[in-house]
């Protein structure tokens, strides 16, 4: 029996709050805890740690009126949705959630809505409506790196794009934006591209493989849609003494990357902020009944070696 049937089968009188109860969405907040859930679509990158970690520990730092219960789902939006029923079944006051994909989570987070849950979408989006979305614009984060791209090589790079996980929110709009400030000539000079899930590893190997298929000069651009897939192009690249010929583009804002920036390896990155502890302080606000913004986005500054020293220190 989900949520939905067990409150229909106690009956709307059983449903008495105590006076003075505020209800907003469903749910009464002015209690002595509340509970916020928080789904991570998972937790084997620097990012996802960071994410996780530091709006978790602020939680429990800063709000003595919150509990905070994460799940981790592996990368696998199967296990994802049932995540989300296994947090709304404890009794959620409101849902953190950074979706495996759009399409896949987009029902259980309408269904979580129509509950009376408030949804609070972070990094990734959904099809569906929710209280509030935070995260940077991907669109305008790809569009950036194109145009630094387009600005540095003009009509002369020959790009490989190293693409995040297929159908989800960030994948689609870094490659969009990337794809739009090229202009016309996007597919002729991006001469292969491949999923590699924002995996270092499968990055590497397809580097690798571009490596073997691509002689020299024959692409002098690596465009990662993350910090994890940057450093695995740049190891191929140098293994391969092949670095010094490739600029290799990267976005998050890793520390490791930075010191790749300083060291000359990577030429750019663009910083992704990893919501900690924005992110719970709007959760725990929305769980009180304060009103928030409806979508915030999260500035997303360019960084390379003209700035690198502005960052190093400041990474994750």
């Amino acid at each position: 029996m989900n949520r939905r049937e067990l409150i229909r089968s106690i009956g709307a009188g059983a449903l008495i709050l105590p006076t003075g109860l505020g209800v907003l969405g469903g749910r009464a907040f002015a209690q002595s805890t509340y509970l916020i859930g928080f789904s991570q679509a998972l937790m084997n990158h620097p990012h996802r740690v960071a994410m996780a970690e530091v709006n978790r520990k602020y939680c429990e730092a800063n709000f003595k009126d919150s509990k905070f219960v994460m799940t981790d789902a592996n990368d696998q939006a199967t296990k994802q949705v049932a995540d989300v029923e296994s947090l709304v079944a404890q009794g959620i006051n409101v849902l953190m959630i950074s979706p495996v994909t759009a399409q896949a989570l987009t029902p259980v987070v309408k269904d979580v809505m129509e509950q009376g849950i408030p949804v609070l979408t972070m990094d990734r989006k959904v099809n569906t409506d929710v209280t509030c979305h935070i995260g940077a614009d991907n669109k305008v984060i790809g569009t950036n790196a194109g145009t630094y791209v387009k600005k540095r090589f003009g009509d002369g790079a020959k790009i490989i794009e190293v693409q995040g996980t297929a159908g989800a929110s960030p994948t689609i709009d870094r490659s969009g934006g990337f794809h739009a400030a090229l202009g016309g000539n996007a597919e002729k000079q991006i001469v292969a591209t491949q999923i590699c899930d924002y995996r270092r590893e499968n990055s590497q190997k397809f580097v690798e493989d571009c490596i073997n298929r691509f002689g020299p000069g024959e692409f002098n651009v690596v465009y990662a849609h993350n910090d994890e897939m940057a450093l695995g192009a740049m190891q191929a690249l140098e293994a391969a003494d092949r670095l010094k010929d490739v600029a290799v583009v990267g976005i998050d804002g890793q520390e490791e990357v930075y010191k790749a920036i300083k060291a000359g390896k990577i030429a750019a990155t663009f910083v992704y902020s990893y919501l900690g502890p924005d992110a719970v302080i709007l959760a725990h606000k929305i769980a009180t009944g304060e009103k928030v913004k409806k979508e915030i986005v999260v500035d997303s500054p360019t960084v390379t070696a003209e700035n690198i020293d502005k960052f190093l220190g400041t990474g994750f």
